[in-house]
């Protein structure tokens, strides 16, 4: 039977263990000269399996251990087959969008790079704000996630948990940049594949294995072990389509594909990634099952706990703080990382003359601002569900328009604002207001992804007379902060030194 370790050593393991992964990321980034271009993507530096490891640390969050569950609680089989493949095909599209991303920008830095110089100001600057919201509501989600389950080990302040996290991420992250997160991940992505593992024996012991689960949820809900419950397949199909128009406006993900050694080592290692994250998806909402299905009591959003925690001894249940740090502090690196790359990046062009020096304090500066209101709302242990799914919408809502991009000459910033503008008014028209059931989620997502497919095919017929915009000079609009260590990898230009 679990009883809580106390305050007190509770405290001190959360704190230890979140020195040792900042200094670990610390001590790896004072090997490397610091530069600006460093910083920020790190560019041709990485392997298939260095890019497979960070890739798929940042895709598991803290969330698989309360998400994945609860989703099972209500959805059952096909929500949670929804959600793994959901988490998998952000990374599967970056196949073909990085591909070509590093073909036409082959010095870029970030997506919003790729918006200005493709369509111009207004439609930069409406992207921008939805992938700078969408990364404030990522972090937030992940910090308040470690800060509920500190309080789930012991009476730990929820304040005090989301501080010396997002600090310690801050810390590494602010001195190493982007190399640093992606060593980090790599020391995480050891503990977290393990312990999730033996999280996965745990549960299987407590339930009785696969029959028990079975037979009992036959007799109290079988509709969540039916592979074609109408709800469960509206739910895992929400799911999807969600997270892959999300995912792909990801800006850690963009850093990746730039950061990856060659076009093939960044394809390997996304389809790695892929393919690795939806296991650990599906055996998470395993928990949700067998939570209904043992009744242990707890709300459905604590399912995994309220099924294991009761049957370890408090040295055992301490295992939990470095796999949720390692968890958390995966993706928290990631998405800090992004911004500031983002804030970099951007910042050069309202300030041409600065030098990257400068540029990189300034985007350290803005990140600890962003952070303060991030702690500030962990700290509350308040559900940023439904700005999740606004965020989700709003990408959902603007991605035909900016990827079309890539590939159509003829289409251009006016025909992206505008398809973007009313793919928004449509998804809106049908998204659930704040307490209301999240029936027509589905359809409010479907809405803003096709409209603008539409809306772009009538504007095509409306504006015949426009110019075309030559693709190939794309890379022109880059600002390289290091020519040196900005050269192309090794299928686009020349390779720099590796990393496996």
């Amino acid at each position: 039977m679990y009883t809580s370790i106390g305050t007190g050593p509770a405290i001190f393991w959360l704190v230890l263990f979140s020195a040792l992964f900042a200094a670990a990321g610390i001590l790896y980034a004072r090997r490397w000269r610091e530069s600006l271009e460093d910083f920020v993507v790190a560019r041709n530096t990485q392997g298939p399996i260095a890019t497979f490891a960070t890739l798929l640390a940042s895709a598991l969050g803290a969330w698989i251990l309360f998400s994945p569950p609860e989703a099972a609680t209500w959805g059952g089989i096909p929500a949670v087959i929804g959600y793994a493949l959901g988490s998998m095909s952000p990374l599967v599209a970056m196949l073909l969008l990085g591909r070509r991303m590093r073909q036409l920008m082959p010095h870029g830095h970030t997506l919003t790079e790729f918006l200005l110089t493709r369509y111009g100001r207004p439609m930069y600057a409406l992207t921008l704000a939805i992938m700078v919201f969408y990364v404030f509501i990522e972090l937030t989600a992940e910090i308040t996630a470690i800060s509920m389950l500190m309080t789930l080990l012991a009476p730990v302040p929820m304040g005090l948990t989301a501080t010396v996290v997002m600090g310690t991420v801050l810390l590494y992250t602010a001195v190493g940049g982007l190399r640093a997160s992606i060593f980090t991940d790599k020391v995480q992505i050891l503990i977290i594949v393990p312990m999730l593992l033996a999280l996965v024996a745990i549960g299987w012991h407590v339930s009785g294995g696969a029959s028990g689960v079975t037979s009992r949820l036959a007799e109290k809900a079988p509709a969540l072990l039916d592979f074609g419950d109408a709800g469960g397949l509206k739910a895992g199909a929400t799911f999807f389509v969600a997270i892959l128009l999300t995912g792909i406006f990801h800006q850690g993900n963009w850093q990746r594909i730039y950061a990856a050694r060659s076009i093939q080592d960044m394809q390997r290692g996304f389809l790695l990634g892929g393919l690795f994250v939806v296991p650990f998806i599906l055996l998470m909402g395993l928990f949700g099952l067998a939570w209904v299905a043992m009744e242990p009591g707890g709300e459905a959003s604590v399912a995994l706990f309220a099924l294991v925690m009761p049957n370890l001894p408090a040295w055992v249940a301490l295992a939990f703080i470095p796999l949720g740090l390692a968890l958390v502090m995966s993706s928290a690196d990631t998405a800090i990382s992004a911004i500031t790359s983002i804030i970099a990046v951007d910042g050069a062009r309202l300030l041409p003359q600065a030098r990257p020096a400068r540029l990189l304090r300034l985007a350290r500066i803005l990140v600890l601002v962003l952070a303060i209101p991030v702690v500030v709302v962990a700290a509350q242990g308040l559900s940023v569900l439904y700005l999740f799914l606004l965020a989700d919408l709003l990408c959902a809502a603007a991605a035909f328009p900016v990827f079309l991009g890539l590939y159509s000459r003829r289409h251009d910033g006016v025909d992206a604002l505008v398809a973007t503008l009313a793919g928004l008014a449509a998804g809106l028209w049908m998204f659930p207001r704040p307490g209301q059931p999240l029936d027509t989620l589905l359809e409010s997502f479907l809405l803003a992804a096709c409209v603008p497919i539409v809306v772009t095919g009538l504007m095509r017929l409306l504006r015949r007379q426009r110019q075309t915009f030559v693709l190939e000079s794309l890379d022109d609009g880059v600002r390289r902060f290091d020519r040196e260590d900005a050269q192309p990898a090794s299928d686009d230009k020349a390779p720099l030194p590796t990393q496996a």
